[in-house]
């Protein structure tokens, strides 16, 4: 309802405020630095090269994490997650992300639309996380004052149950346009876009949101960078969306290491909606190498 709109908007308002003031707050002077990847979710344009092969692991834990489809609201820890990119040549990547473990320690249950269909007992419940298929293409290169320019294509596959409460057994997908610009010393990267989202309750209908990102990154050592972006999807029509198809959205900053072909990572997360982990944090390792010649 446009109440409910409003107040999403206003929190998401204030929140991104919060982001800004802090992604300042971390910018300082450093050396040119690689195509994001962990622990931003914000689409670099780049792609990692022919035959390079990227492979990266790592966990996220927010605290008062809410399923509106099926009521309910804990702290959730995700891990492993798992992602591993493939280099199908100068200008294309292939993109597999998955995660064996959701677990989330429930705090609240209210009725929802798919409370009937929950097999859940006790104080917390567990499920995979759904698999996510996606290809990049760069399309245009950066140079002089021209960002490069790339589009990523995503299909989010339904292998977690709605039975657990954690997954809506819908398929989406995104299209996104992906800008990334190196200045001076700071990289500035933003993704616009269009999710297709399936409604869990109704299988002839579906929501259509507005997806978004706009990630900095900075170096301060020749290994050593922060990083922060703000990350998420907007529903934008009058009506009242599906449930689990809501507007969410993360502020997300930390820093990173770098040696040689292997990276450390880790970040703060702070929800932008209600319906967001109000607190997190996230840790992982990414490592790239040569696996292949193309023909």
């Amino acid at each position: 309802n446009p109440d409910r709109l409003e107040e999403d908007v206003l929190t998401m308002t204030k929140r991104m405020w919060v982001g800004k003031c802090l992604a300042m707050a971390v910018v300082v002077c450093a050396t040119p630095v690689w195509a994001q990847q962990r622990p931003l979710v914000t689409e670099d344009p780049e792609v990692i090269g022919a035959g390079r092969l990227l492979l990266e692991a790592g966990l996220d834990y927010g605290k008062e994490t809410e399923f509106p489809a099926s009521g309910l609201t804990g702290n959730l820890l995700r891990a492993p997650l798992v992602g591993v990119s493939v280099g199908l040549s100068s200008i294309a990547e292939l993109q597999i992300d998955a995660g064996f473990r959701n677990h989330l320690t429930i705090s609240d249950r209210v009725d929802a639309p798919l409370s009937g269909v929950l097999d859940v007992e006790g104080d917390s419940t567990s499920a995979v996380d759904d698999v996510v298929l996606a290809t990049k293409i760069r399309i245009v290169g950066e140079s002089g004052g021209r960002p490069a320019i790339g589009v990523r294509f995503a299909t989010k596959l339904p292998n977690a149950s709605n039975e657990s409460g954690l997954g809506l057994d819908t398929t989406d997908f995104i299209a996104s346009l992906l800008v990334g610009k190196t200045v001076e010393r700071i990289r500035v990267v933003g993704n616009v876009g269009l999710g297709i989202l399936g409604n869990p309750v109704r299988g002839d209908a579906q929501n259509d949101v507005l997806v978004y990102g706009l990630s900095l990154a900075r170096a301060f050592t020749d290994q050593a960078e922060f990083v922060g972006e703000v990350n998420g999807r907007l529903h934008t029509a009058s009506t009242d969306p599906a449930p689990g198809t809501e507007s969410r959205g993360q502020f997300r900053f930390g820093a990173r290491y770098t040696v040689g072909p292997g990276r450390v990572d880790g970040a703060v997360l702070v929800g932008l909606t209600p319906r967001d982990p109000s607190i997190g944090f996230a840790v992982g390792y990414t490592h790239v190498f040569n696996a292949f010649r193309l023909p």
